[in-house]
């Protein structure tokens, strides 16, 4: 039985233009060169296992956590290993792969899989462990995690995203799979989170629930929180459907898929579409072609509005992880606009009843990356409770983070909190405050204080 939480009160879809509008024809591209980035993978400290020319198969290992040697991130592709691209202090910026004609992979043995310790051990040498985020920190899991609880979310509610469910519709069997692998892993259960667009029915082996609601009803911290929330002391897993499928593909075949669909997305985009293409495929690629040519600056952002990264479209310039969506929007830098961020034009999107934008309430908006208006201090308005479905103080949990009170922190439910938990908070903010960098750094602070 699939129960329902109902979490309309608090949260907020925006709404863009530059959307899908059906499924259509997913386009395939295999790019020439494709690259990983350490960054992406929060909590590992990178060590090579490859250098240049090297030979790699999809599965082998391109780096490992030089912490925690088990924890392998793996090549998405076949191919010859073409540069490792370092920055300052020879930090590792990527690691750039030459695909190559014929695919061939490694494969995982299985069979002898029966306790935890022997399942995360497949998923760190698989690479799948890297795709997986733990809670507390929102960080990549360690080999030796007891796990309480496996969170699944099957729901995409960021804005401009494709759902994954729609994308993986007829990989039930792969997912079953993967639930049945995962509960090898937890002494607790596997969740899976699903929206009432869900057509698949229960998955065997999981606990399903329903969520009525927008934006951030997608979010595993959201859905935590509200299924089974974490006490001091507990870890957790979090995942994405998508995750779960290649988890399941792993059981089935013995081999890695490297294989991501992205949603190319956002008012610069001429024709919003998907493209199966693989991890790591260069930006140019998945872009070109498809911008409007209307002479504005614009702004590439591999991941949604929200919580993506900006990137320049250029040779260095790579998809990032979760390697799901790109979204294009408007620098805003060549705009010339009267009474600048007090402008009453209808054609603003706030959510604030001062701007006119407000009353629109089916309008798809077309918004640049201006911050229109200036850095103040904290404004203690309640706005940040509006769209954040969690049962915490998030403007108090803020001033905790600053002021690096480690007992108020985990009071204020430091535990259960990723900063894409405070996206929406960081939107709406009047304050103009970077709240996702500030819980990044405290969650980063707190797990160096603490271990």
């Amino acid at each position: 039985m699939i129960k329902t939480i109902n979490l309309n009160k608090k949260c907020l879809d925006l709404h863009l233009a530059g959307e899908i509008e059906s499924e259509g024809a997913i386009r395939q591209h295999m790019p020439k060169t494709i690259a990983i980035i350490p960054d992406d993978f929060i909590g590992l400290t990178p060590k090579p296992a490859v250098k240049p020319q090297d030979k790699v198969n999809v599965g082998d290992t391109l780096f490992f956590d030089k912490n925690d040697t088990a924890l392998c991130v793996t090549s998405p592709v076949a191919g010859t290993v073409k540069a490792i691209v370092r920055g300052e202090r020879r930090k590792i910026l990527r690691i750039e792969v030459e695909v190559a004609s014929e695919q061939t992979y490694k494969t995982f043995d299985l069979k002898g899989v029966k306790s935890s310790e022997d399942a995360i051990g497949v998923l760190a040498q698989s690479g799948m462990l890297a795709l997986i985020r733990r809670r507390p920190y929102d960080i990549i899991p360690s080999t030796t995690d007891k796990v309480r609880d496996i969170f699944v979310t099957a729901i995409d509610s960021a804005p401009l995203s494709y759902p994954a469910a729609t994308i993986l519709k007829y990989q039930k069997k792969a997912m079953e799979a993967g639930v049945a692998f995962l509960k090898k892993v937890t002494s607790g259960d596997v969740y899976v989170s699903v929206n009432k667009d869900w057509e698949l029915g229960e998955l065997e082996g999981a606990k399903m629930y329903e969520f009525a609601g927008c934006h951030p009803i997608g979010n595993v911290g959201v859905q935590i929180a509200n299924i089974k929330p974490i006490n001091k002391g507990e870890t957790v897993w979090g995942l994405s459907l998508a995750t779960l499928f290649k988890i399941g593909n792993l059981v089935l075949t013995g081999k890695v898929d490297g294989r991501a669909v992205v949603a190319v997305t956002g008012s610069e985009i001429e024709k919003p579409c998907l493209i199966q293409t693989v991890e790591g495929c260069p930006i140019p690629d998945l872009v070109d072609g498809n911008l409007k040519k209307d002479g504005r600056h614009k702004r590439i952002i591999s991941g949604n509005v929200l919580v993506g990264e900006a990137v320049e479209d250029n040779d260095e310039s790579f998809l990032h992880f979760p390697w799901k969506q790109i979204t294009v929007i408007p620098e805003g830098d060549d705009v010339d606009e009267f009474m600048g961020w007090a402008s009453l034009s209808p054609n603003k999107m706030s959510e604030s009843p001062t701007f006119l934008g407000k009353l629109f309430k089916n309008k798809k908006f077309a918004p640049d990356a201006r911050l229109l208006g200036g850095r103040r201090a904290m404004i203690m308005s309640g706005q940040y409770d509006k769209v954040m479905p969690m049962d915490i103080l998030p403007e108090y949990l803020i001033k905790a983070i600053l002021a690096k009170d480690i007992e108020k922190m985990e009071q204020l439910g430091i535990y259960e909190v990723a900063p894409e938990d405070f996206a929406l908070a960081e939107y709406v903010d009047t304050s103009k405050i970077d709240l996702q960098d500030i819980v990044r750094n405290g969650l980063d602070w707190l797990r160096k204080e603490l271990q």
